[in-house]
């Protein structure tokens, strides 16, 4: 039951965190330097979390076979390819170097 209850706050939580966006957008005027902050910010975790999630595995190092596999769809996606061909390639990368033994 308290499992129950924790995922519950945290749902209305996150709820009421996304609604304070557009709720509180017309009343609260920030800066440019400051939006330009908060992007940044939002950019360095979700780089800092595709590194962690790509870099280490289980409390050690993933091996190279992962990392090129998110290589090869970074850069499929820089080149605007569209996201099944990207996942797919990923997906195949990894999964080729790690049949050839690449770990």
């Amino acid at each position: 039951m308290t499992m129950v209850a924790a995922i519950i706050a945290l749902a209305v939580g996150t709820f009421l965190i996304r609604l304070s966006g557009p709720l509180l957008r017309g009343r609260l005027t920030l800066s440019a330097r400051t939006e330009a902050i908060l992007k940044a910010g939002a950019t360095v975790v979700l780089l800092a979390l595709t590194v962690t999630s790509t870099l280490i595995v289980d409390g050690g190092f993933a091996g190279w076979a992962l990392p090129a596999g998110v290589l090869v769809g970074g850069v499929l996606a820089w080149r605007r390819l569209p996201l099944a061909v990207v996942v797919v390639a990923a997906a195949a990368t990894t999964a080729l170097l790690r049949l050839a033994g690449i770990a």
